[in-house]
């Protein structure tokens, strides 16, 4: 038997008291309460509800290692990202190797690969997939059904992909932006009950009034934790934490911690806030964790102070995984062999030529801490017939190139990056995962997505013909290597994209979603400019 001493933050009762907690195997065995001055809390560990993991750039076991010695005992994760590059294949990955992890890892059926036909991605996942995936215990959910149109209009294939989830018993995650009125109550009553997607307190509001449950997402390009915090005092049993996607580097200074950290320094009840942090996303999604009462799974952390919750211990099934920022346990290494799809030539800079023929053209507006963006509408300087960019309006040329099979690029203009040299190229980009790529020249854009389609995916970053890369070895998408080195690598090259002009806190991030279509206003897939509010091509080109 193990005995810990401490305060104990009982989240049921909504008290706290000195006592000891007695482990037997991988169980809480008793509790008992104690006469003495401890200076230690035992609390229940953190949720993240909804998280991709591919965005951290590590596999699951890897992941976790970042994220357990923050506190984090488990995460509602959905494996959407890999499953549009390698489809049913990725999934499978992700699931093996997640047993490995000490973590909690609840996968879910991903509802929207591709997540539009206005896109190409590498793989298709169908009803009868999802049915196939709901007989395996470690998927726990219906990922988020991104196609709101498609569920607003009763979308026969959409509808079909719900009803499998009802039939299972399965919660159903949401994705819906901006709806409000009737059109989210529309949406809510196909019968599912979260949203990650609220930028306002006024949305989140009315979505709750239908009996939403609102995610308060903090991650490293999405920021809502400032306009959503109020719910966590007017409805603390209808919300949730999540991060959505978090870079490696990022994860090496927090997760749901700091969060959690931020809304007991805004003096919200304690209570509510760790109900918020893990047993809303545990009921909710029926997650095998503890909460600390007896018979419970031993699953905790040791903390010295409830202002700032940075953990001197994580517990999992009784077993201590980590102590003072540090993983303990060693967690088996995976043997992943490399498996992404890059199936293009090398590119010639004059693929990315954009003709001059308006005098003004529609460019994407990126809006610092959202998904969202700006349509946009600028006049630019042209040579010898062709538009280029223009760093004192901080608008660059941004490409997406299918790397699936061959095809001419999609060309447009962004705003917001910040770039003044060079160029950035990724293949992550939501949500097929082509090459996209936003620099201020065509020769250092040209080398950028030369080395991705050679390395055959990763992150880039060139200056002409020096170039600097992270591979990704595994769908373009995640490393195979050690958690704290890929994070590391990626820190480095994002301090190098900095020192070059961007003055946005995680670059490659926000570039990952300018092809994210069904985040409106204006984005671009590789087959052209994309108007996310009509849900319809646009044309570069106004007049």
């Amino acid at each position: 038997m193990i005995e810990i001493k401490g305060n104990i933050v009982d989240i049921h009762k909504r008290i706290i008291f000195p006592g000891i907690v007695c482990i037997e195997g991988e169980r809480i065995s008793a509790i008992h309460e104690i006469h003495e001055d401890l200076d230690t809390y035992i609390l229940p560990g953190f949720v993240d509800a909804h998280v991709h993991i591919e965005s951290s750039m590590v596999i699951p076991t890897e992941f976790s290692r970042l994220c357990i010695p923050h506190g984090t005992i488990a995460t509602v994760s959905d494996p959407h990202e890999i499953a549009n590059v390698l489809g049913m294949k990725g999934i499978e990955f992700m699931l093996e190797n997640a047993k490995q992890s000490p973590l909690t890892i609840i996968f879910g059926a991903p509802s929207c690969v591709p997540a539009t036909d206005f896109e190409t991605a590498g793989s298709v996942i169908t009803a009868q997939d999802i049915e196939i995936l709901f007989s395996n215990p470690q998927i726990g959910y219906l990922s988020e059904m991104m196609n709101y149109p498609g569920v607003l209009h009763r979308d026969p294939e959409v509808m079909s992909k719900i009803a499998i989830a009802h039939a299972y018993n399965k919660p159903i995650d949401g994705h819906a932006p901006g709806l409000k009125g009737d059109l989210a109550r529309s949406y809510i009553e196909a019968g599912i009950f979260t949203d990650h997607e609220c930028y306002s307190l006024e949305e989140a509001l009315d979505k709750v009034s239908y009996g939403m449950n609102i995610l308060i997402r903090e991650g490293s390009a999405a920021k809502n934790f400032d306009a959503l915090h109020p719910l966590i005092g007017i409805h603390p049993d209808k919300c949730m934490f999540c991060s959505d996607d978090k870079h490696p580097n990022d994860l090496l200074h927090g997760h749901i911690n700091t969060i959690v950290s931020r809304a007991i320094g805004l003096e919200y009840d304690i209570f509510d806030v760790l109900r918020i942090a893990h047993l809303n996303p545990k009921n909710h999604y029926s997650i095998p964790i503890g909460s600390l009462n007896i018979g419970d799974y031993a699953d905790f952390l040791i903390c010295s102070d409830l202002n700032i919750f940075n953990p001197t211990a994580v517990y999992i099934k009784g077993k201590k995984i980590a102590e003072d920022g540090n993983i303990l346990d060693e967690i088996p290494k995976f043997d992943c062999a490399d498996f992404s799809p890059c199936a293009i030539s090398t590119i010639q800079s004059k693929a990315l030529s954009i003709l001059d023929k308006s005098k003004h053209i529609r460019v994407i507006g990126c809006i610092p801490g959202e998904l969202t963006t700006h349509s946009l509408i600028a006049s630019l300087p042209s040579t010898d017939g062709f538009l280029h960019s223009d760093t004192n309006q901080d608008i660059l040329k941004i490409t997406i190139i299918n790397r699936y099979v061959e095809s001419t690029p999609a060309l447009a203009f962004v705003k917001g990056i910040g770039l003044k040299q060079g160029a950035i190229a990724s293949t992550i980009a939501h949500d097929s995962h082509n090459i996209i790529c936003v620099g201020v020249d065509d020769e250092s854009m040209t080398n950028a997505i030369n080395q991705l389609i050679m390395c055959k995916g990763g992150i880039a970053y060139a200056n002409g013909s020096n170039v600097e890369c992270l591979p990704l070895n595994i769908a373009g998408l995640i490393s195979s290597d050690d958690g704290y080195h890929v994070a590391r690598e990626y820190e480095r090259i994002d301090d190098i994209v900095r020192k070059h002009g961007s003055n946005i806190h995680a670059p490659f991030m926000t570039l990952s979603f300018l092809g994210l279509l069904v985040i409106p206003s204006l984005k671009l897939s590789d087959k052209g400019l994309f108007d996310g509010d009509t849900f319809t091509f646009t044309s570069l080109y106004l007049d």
